[in-house]
């Protein structure tokens, strides 16, 4: 399994966040895998549980999930996920 969310080692400078992949970037992906993008807006504590408990189904780390990112509403935040997964 292939996690795209970093470009490269975590590391305090950000947060202890996996480095965003800028828009318009090429994505190189492994033969015979797709790339999924998961979007999940909400408030904070329900996209923690949410990340825990797709972690506890072992779908993704939480490392791999963006920081939470402000949608512009009231107190609504979103994380993105970025992954690749396998086609067979």
């Amino acid at each position: 399994m292939f996690h795209l969310m970093s470009d490269g080692p975590m590391s305090e400078e950000n947060g202890g966040q996996p480095p965003m992949i800028p828009p318009g970037s090429p994505i190189i992906q492994p033969p015979n895998h797709g790339i999924a993008r998961h979007l999940v807006l909400g408030i904070p504590p329900v996209l923690r549980l949410t990340i825990a408990n797709l972690h506890k189904r072992g779908y993704a780390e939480p490392n791999d999930w963006s920081k939470l990112l402000p949608t512009g509403r009231e107190a609504e935040f979103m994380v993105i996920l970025t992954k690749q997964v396998p086609l067979n």
